[in-house]
C-alpha cells in the first residue's frame, strides 16, 4: 500500500489498549512500523500477539510515561529496531477520580499532572529530538480530550492536565513547524476505552490515591457513573480512522465528536465577549491599538 505513512515508524504511549492499540492497529495496517509502550506489561504482551496477528510489524517495550530513563530505554529499542522515528503518539493517560475541588485530594492532582501532562513532556522530549534528526519531517499527535477545550464540573484535575495538553501541542507546533513536524491536539469526547479503570495501574508512589478511588464508589457511585459514559462513547477504531483522515487534511485539531461543537463555539462567543468588554474598559481600553506582543 503506497501512502505517506508507509515504511515510517510510529512510536505510541499507553498502545497495549483502548485508543493507543486501534491507533497502532489503523497506522500497522497503513504499512508502519509500530512501537508500543505500556506500563501494563501482561496486556502489553496481549497488545503485541494482536498486532502480530495482523502481520504489522511491532515492538512492545515496557514503559511508565512519568519515568524519563524509560522513554530513553524504548527509543534506544526502535531505533536499534527500525531505524529512524517519524511519528510520536503521547497517549498514555489517565482520568482521575471524580469529585469537587474540596474532595480531591492534592495527591490525585499530582497524579493527574504527572501521567496527563509530564508523560506527554517526556515523550516529546526524548523522541521529538529523534523526528528532527533525518530531517523528513513528521507527526506528533498529542492525545488530549474534550475536556481539555472547556472545563468540566467536578473533573477539574482531569479537564486542567488535557488543557495543559492542548496548550503545548499549540505551543510545539509553531516551534516545530520549520522542522516539517506537524504537532496535533487530538480532542476525542466519549471513547470505548479503560480510562475509567485507571487506577489498575497506580505508580508505587501515588498508591494512596486509592483509597480517594474505593470512597467515591462506595458513596455516591462517581466511578460507576464514569464507566457508564465512557462505554456509551464510540468504538476505539472510529477514532483512528478519523485521526488518520484528520492528519491527511492536515488538522492542528482532531475532532471526533462534532455534536460538541456549540459547547466550545459558545466558549469563543464568551472569551469574545470579554475583548469587546475591555476594548470598552475606560482603564485598559486604549491599548486596543497597540502592537502585539508574542509572548
Amino acid at each position: 500500500m503506497s501512502n505517506k505513512f508507509s515504511g515510517k515508524t510510529a512510536v505510541i504511549s499507553g498502545g497495549a489498549g483502548g485508543i493507543g492499540l486501534a491507533l497502532a492497529s489503523e497506522f500497522g495496517l497503513l504499512g508502519m512500523n509500530i512501537v508500543i509502550g505500556d506500563i501494563d506489561q501482561k496486556q502489553l504482551t496481549v497488545a503485541e500477539q494482536h498486532l502480530r496477528a495482523l502481520d504489522i510489524n511491532v515492538l512492545a517495550c515496557p514503559l511508565d510515561v512519568t519515568q524519563n530513563q524509560q522513554w530513553l530505554d524504548l527509543v534506544a529499542s526502535t531505533e536499534a529496531r527500525f531505524g529512524d522515528i517519524h511519528m510520536l503518539i503521547n497517549n498514555a493517560g489517565v482520568g482521575g477520580i471524580p469529585g469537587s475541588i474540596n474532595e480531591t485530594k492534592i495527591d490525585t492532582w499530582k497524579w493527574v499532572l504527572d501521567v496527563n501532562v509530564m508523560g506527554v513532556v517526556n515523550g516529546t522530549q526524548a523522541v521529538g529530538p529523534k523526528i528532527k534528526e533525518h530531517g523528513q519531517g513528521g507527526w506528533i499527535i498529542n492525545v488530549a480530550s474534550m475536556a481539555g477545550m472547556n472545563g468540566v464540573a467536578y473533573s477539574g484535575a482531569y479537564a486542567a492536565s488535557k488543557a495543559a495538553v492542548v496548550s503545548m501541542s499549540e505551543s510545539w507546533a509553531v516551534e516545530l513547524k520549520k522542522d516539517n513536524i506537524s504537532v496535533s491536539a487530538l480532542c476525542p469526547a466519549f471513547v470505548k476505552t479503560r480510562i475509567h479503570e485507571s487506577l489498575r495501574n497506580l505508580q508505587p508512589e501515588y498508591q494512596n490515591v486509592k483509597e480517594q478511588g474505593a470512597t467515591k464508589v462506595k458513596s455516591k457511585g462517581g466511578m460507576n457513573q464514569a464507566a457508564a459514559l465512557v462505554e456509551s462513547g464510540i468504538p476505539a477504531q472510529m477514532l483512528a480512522k478519523r485521526v488518520v483522515e484528520a492528519l491527511n487534511s492536515k488538522q492542528s485539531y482532531i475532532f471526533t465528536h462534532p455534536n460538541y461543537r456549540e459547547g466550545v463555539s459558545y466558549r469563543s462567543h464568551l472569551l469574545d465577549k470579554a475583548f469587546v468588554d475591555a476594548e470598552n474598559s475606560e482603564v485598559v481600553g486604549h491599548l486596543k491599538d497597540d502592537e502585539i506582543v508574542i509572548l
